[in-house]
């Protein structure tokens, strides 16, 4: 259901699901929407609200008012959508494929909400209305955002094509080996026993902890988070309630979207396999989820304990995670919020000492050389702001199919080699536009590349 949703997108929905929670409510109603969408920081939709008038503590007052009639006297923790805002999820979605072709963002579902409250005046209009909100004016801003989007000014060309389609449509197909399966496994016996069907954070976080052997249990016991604690945390949040029919095991979607991070902080550390620390720092980047709620609840800053779990694997210096912060920093300095392709090939060359540069050197391809070719087919953004810099879907095919390489030759870390054969394989990305540019084809990378793993495995025999 939210393979399609932005990562800003799902924490709308992540945030209406805590406020429906909070407000002791058993719905999700438009208005918790409204509140996730006012509550998300770094979202245009927020700041369109705000300069209408609108803030999230008058209006969660006003909703908390305005159903409390309805209230229960204990808080769930996963209730289902209302009517309406499964009309407004679906909207929203059928905006984005027709007008972007893909991906769910902030600007589609409050265009959805104000769709939906115009064939229903009963709802969120008039909730409008007693803020002074412009609906008409907000509307066409909405609309023209929306189009925006494709419009070529920062548009990049890896950012969405229809007929890209990732291998992993599901969490389960990520971590099918490893560490992370046992992880997974133990969590699905424990959702099981407890007769509940959605698989939440808190199953997985104390899967982790329950391996008392591991460096990251004895971390997280340093700081006050072990299994006993943290099992007599969760006896005291209220029991679930059922939201789905469907008898198979699915993920809430604070859960879907931890491991979902997990999957893209592995690949971003420059691990082949996902580990528990990539799952603790899934769910302290996605910030919500029982998991979450019961570390803040033992005092736990997140960036303290990010850094403490990342300080170890950055001592490893894995060349991916060098590649990956060059790429940002070649993104940034063009002005742009996307990393594409192109970027992945600077940060390949500029970190120097990998079999990846090394094959590019041979070849004739220098970091000044390919900046300016990188420039001549992008150009430099126009709109770069404070937001998170984000890949494009070329260059997560890339970092997938590197990740596929990696586990394919039983390595433990991706290594530059196997991003650039991933480039290689990606024959419409601009990286390769750029170094056909150059005069170099696919050919002579893949041979240059074996050329040195040979050298290599010489040298050390």
């Amino acid at each position: 259901m939210f393979e399609r949703f932005t990562e800003k997108a799902i924490n709308i929905i992540s945030t209406a699901q805590k406020e429906a929670a909070d407000s002791m409510t058993n719905k999700i109603y438009p208005e918790h929407i409204l509140l996730g969408i006012l509550e998300t920081k770094y979202n245009i939709c927020s700041k369109l609200l705000s300069y209408a008038g609108m803030n999230p503590e008058s209006f969660r007052e006003y909703v908390n008012n305005k159903y409390k009639n309805i209230q229960h006297e204990f808080k769930h923790t996963n209730i289902a959508f209302s009517e309406y805002s499964q009309k407004i999820i679906k909207l929203a979605s059928e905006l984005a494929k027709n007008k972007t072709k893909s991906y769910i963002m902030p600007e589609h579902i409050l265009l959805a909400l104000i769709l939906v409250g115009e064939k229903a005046e009963t709802i969120i209009t008039k909730d409008f209305e007693k803020y002074s909100v412009d609906i008409k004016k907000l509307k066409q801003t909405l609309l023209k955002l929306v189009e925006k989007k494709n419009r070529k000014g920062d548009f990049h060309p890896e950012i969405i094509r229809q007929t890209d389609k990732s291998e992993y449509s599901t969490v389960q197909s990520i971590f099918k080996d490893g560490e992370a399966k046992n992880i997974l496994d133990r969590a699905v016996a424990k959702l099981t026993a407890s007769h509940y069907e959605i698989l939440g954070t808190e199953q997985i976080v104390q899967s982790i902890l329950e391996d008392s052997n591991s460096d990251l249990t004895k971390l997280l016991n340093e700081n006050g988070i072990t299994l006993e604690n943290y099992i007599n945390k969760l006896q005291e949040v209220s029991s679930r309630q059922a939201e789905f029919e469907e008898k198979q095991i699915i993920f809430t979607p604070n859960a879907f979207k931890t491991m979902l991070l997990a999957f893209e902080t592995a690949k971003e550390l420059g691990s082949a396999s996902v580990k528990p620390e990539h799952i603790i720092l899934g769910m302290l980047k996605a910030k919500s989820g029982i998991a979450y709620n019961i570390f803040k609840e033992f005092n736990i800053d997140d960036d303290t304990l990010a850094h403490k779990i990342i300080k170890p694997i950055e001592k490893q210096m894995p060349e991916t995670l060098t590649i990956l912060r060059l790429a940002k920093r070649e993104a940034q300095s063009m002005n742009r919020n996307i990393v594409g392709s192109e970027f992945i090939l600077l940060g390949i060359i500029g970190e120097g000492a990998g079999i990846g540069a090394r094959v590019l050197s041979r070849l004739g391809i220098n970091i000044k050389d390919a900046r300016i070719e990188v420039e001549k087919v992008l150009g430099y953004g126009n709109s770069y702001t404070f937001g998170e810099v984000v890949f494009s879907d070329r260059a997560k095919k890339i970092l997938e199919l590197a990740w596929e390489k990696a586990q394919k030759h039983k390595n433990t870390k991706i290594a530059s080699e196997n991003l650039l054969w991933a480039i290689t394989q990606t024959p419409d990305s601009v990286a390769m536009q750029v170094l056909s540019n150059l005069g170099v084809d696919v050919l002579e990378i893949n041979q240059g590349i074996l050329k040195e793993l040979e050298e290599l495995k010489n040298s050390e025999n």
